[in-house]
C-alpha cells in the first residue's frame, strides 16, 4: 500500500468548535480533503470519480485530523473498479460545517480543476446539510413569537445553489465524463427533534412540534434537488429513503418502505412532500435503527447523531493536510451488484445508492 501524505498547516480551528453539525450549528469549516485510488490487480488504467461536499463526503468522524477512508464516494470507486476493470481514484474535495453557497463557492467552482482532468467519469455532490442545521439550531433557541423565516432562508438559499452547481458542472467538468449524481439529505436526529418549541405559532399562539416544522422543510429541499437533477441531466441519490424507511412492506401496502419513499421522476412538488410528510409518515425511522427487515436493523448514524457510520479505518484529513493514497480493494467482484456489508452502514449505503447509476463501461 503506498501512501504519501500532503501536509499544509492551517490556522487552528478549535477541536469542539468542529462537531460537524452535531446539534449545535456550525461556525467554523475545516477542509477535509483525500484522493485514495482502489488499486485494482492486473491493471494500470486509472479513471477518476470527483466528489465535492460537506462533512458528509469528507467522511467527518468527530476529528479534525482524519476521517473515513470508505466515504460514499470512495465506495462508489470500488464498485466502479468491479465494473470496469479499473483502478479508480476517488477524489473528495470536502468542506466540513461548509452552506451550500460554500459550497459551490470554494470547492465546485473554486476547486473545478479537480473535475476538468481527463480521467474524469463521475462527478457528484452534496450541499444543503449544514443550511438546514444552522436553521434548526437557531429556530430551536427561538423564545416568544416562532419565526419560520429561517426555514424559508435555508429552502431558498439550497434551491439556488444545487441549481447553479449543476449549471456549473454540466459547463465545466472533462466532456468526457459518463455520470453527474446529486446525493440528498437524510433526517438527522429524526427522534430527537419529536419535542415542543420554545417559541409561540403566530397564529395560534401554541407550541408547535419541531419536527413537524423541519420535515416539510427537508422534503421541500430533497425534492429540488431530484427534480433539478432530473431537469439538467443529473441522477439523483435518495438518502432520504434509503436512510429513513425500513427495507422490508411495514404498513402493508404492498411497497418496501424505502423504495415508497423515493422520489418519483416527474412528480410536483405538493405530491411529493404530501407523500413525505402525511401519506408514508408513519414509515419513517430514526436511521440510528435502520431496520433492513422486520427482525434486524443497523445503525447508520454515528454518536453525534449526525453523520454516516462507516466501516473501517481512517485517512489523515483535517487540520495537517489530506492523505493521497492507494489500496487494493476490499472487495473484487459483488453479487447482484452489492457488497456483502452494502446496508449495514451509512457509508455503505450512499457508496451503493451512488454505484446504482455506475455507468456500464468508462468509454
Amino acid at each position: 500500500m503506498l501512501m504519501r501524505f500532503r501536509k499544509t498547516v492551517r490556522s487552528l480551528l478549535p477541536a469542539v468548535a468542529l462537531l460537524a453539525l452535531a446539534p449545535a450549528a456550525f461556525a467554523n469549516t475545516l477542509n477535509q480533503n483525500v484522493s485514495w485510488t482502489i488499486d485494482r490487480a492486473g491493471t494500470t488504467t486509472k479513471y477518476r470519480v470527483v466528489a465535492y461536499g460537506d462533512s458528509i463526503y469528507a467522511g467527518y468522524n468527530g476529528s479534525t485530523l482524519n476521517a473515513a477512508k470508505y466515504s460514499a464516494p470512495t465506495v462508489e470507486a470500488e464498485y466502479l473498479s468491479a465494473a470496469w476493470g479499473a483502478d479508480i481514484e476517488s477524489v473528495r474535495r470536502a468542506k466540513s460545517g461548509a452552506v451550500a453557497s460554500d459550497v459551490y463557492n470554494n470547492k465546485i467552482v473554486a476547486e473545478r480543476s479537480y473535475m476538468q482532468a481527463t480521467s474524469t467519469r463521475v462527478v457528484t455532490f452534496e450541499m444543503c446539510g449544514n443550511d438546514g442545521l444552522q436553521a434548526r439550531s437557531s429556530f430551536k433557541g427561538q423564545t416568544g413569537t416562532c419565526n419560520y423565516n429561517v426555514l424559508a432562508t435555508a429552502e431558498a438559499n439550497c434551491k439556488a445553489n444545487v441549481a447553479k452547481a449543476m449549471d456549473y458542472i454540466n459547463a465545466n467538468a472533462y466532456a468526457g465524463t459518463k455520470l453527474k449524481v446529486i446525493a440528498n439529505l437524510y433526517y438527522p436526529g429524526y427522534n430527537a427533534d419529536n419535542v415542543s418549541s420554545s417559541c409561540n405559532d403566530p397564529t395560534t399562539g401554541a407550541k408547535v412540534n419541531m419536527r413537524d416544522k423541519f420535515l416539510p422543510s427537508i422534503a421541500r429541499m430533497n425534492y429540488w434537488m431530484c427534480e433539478y437533477a432530473r431537469q439538467k441531466g443529473f441522477k439523483c441519490v435518495d438518502n432520504f429513503a434509503e436512510y429513513m424507511g425500513a427495507d422490508y412492506d411495514s404498513n402493508g401496502d404492498g411497497v418496501v418502505d424505502s423504495q415508497a419513499l423515493r422520489y418519483v421522476a416527474g412528480e410536483s412538488e405538493a405530491s411529493y412532500v404530501t407523500r413525505i410528510t402525511s401519506t408514508l409518515r408513519a414509515t419513517l425511522r430514526d436511521a440510528n435503527t435502520h431496520f433492513v427487515s422486520s427482525s434486524s436493523s443497523y445503525d447508520y448514524i454515528q454518536s453525534d447523531d449526525v453523520h454516516p457510520t462507516y466501516q473501517g479505518s481512517t485517512v489523515s484529513a483535517g487540520l495537517f493536510g489530506g492523505t493521497t493514497g492507494s489500496g487494493a480493494p476490499r472487495y473484487t467482484s459483488f453479487t447482484g451488484g452489492k457488497s456483502p456489508i452494502w446496508n449495514a452502514y451509512g457509508h455503505e449505503r450512499m457508496g451503493w445508492g451512488l454505484s446504482v447509476f455506475g455507468p456500464p463501461s468508462p468509454f
